[in-house]
């Protein structure tokens, strides 16, 4: 499968941004859909996850009750709503797919798309 990033850009702290990752390629609702991101000079973090029926969501202690992420089979897409953006959540952010189960380790991904940079300056 491949995937195609987008919707990220330079915010102010408190602002809101809407990350959309496209799929193509094989049958997106096969996939668990994740959200990861990496700031300069730090590893790869997870964000969020979603089953493939898109009926169960994970997120990371430090984004929990600020972002939501969902996902449009129909349209193979998945989305990352971001509100109440902080300075720390500057990242390049990338979306990837699983075969697998719902996950935080980035490993458990094989599809990744090419990332979007978020900056949000305080």
């Amino acid at each position: 499968v491949q995937l195609q990033a987008s919707g990220g850009g330079l915010v102010q702290a408190g602002g809101s941004l809407r990350l959309s990752c496209a799929a193509s390629g094989r049958t997106f609702s096969n996939y668990v859909m994740g959200w990861f991101r990496q700031a300069p000079g730090k590893e790869r973090d997870f964000v969020a996850t979603i089953t493939r029926s898109g009926g169960s969501t994970d997120y990371a202690d430090s984004v929990e009750g600020r972002f939501t992420i969902s996902r449009d089979n129909a349209e193979n897409t998945v989305n990352l709503q971001m509100n109440s953006l902080k300075p720390e959540d500057t990242a390049v952010y990338y979306c990837a797919a699983s075969r697998y189960g719902p996950q935080r380790a980035a490993g458990g991904y094989a599809y990744w798309g090419q990332g979007t940079q978020v900056t949000v300056s305080s």
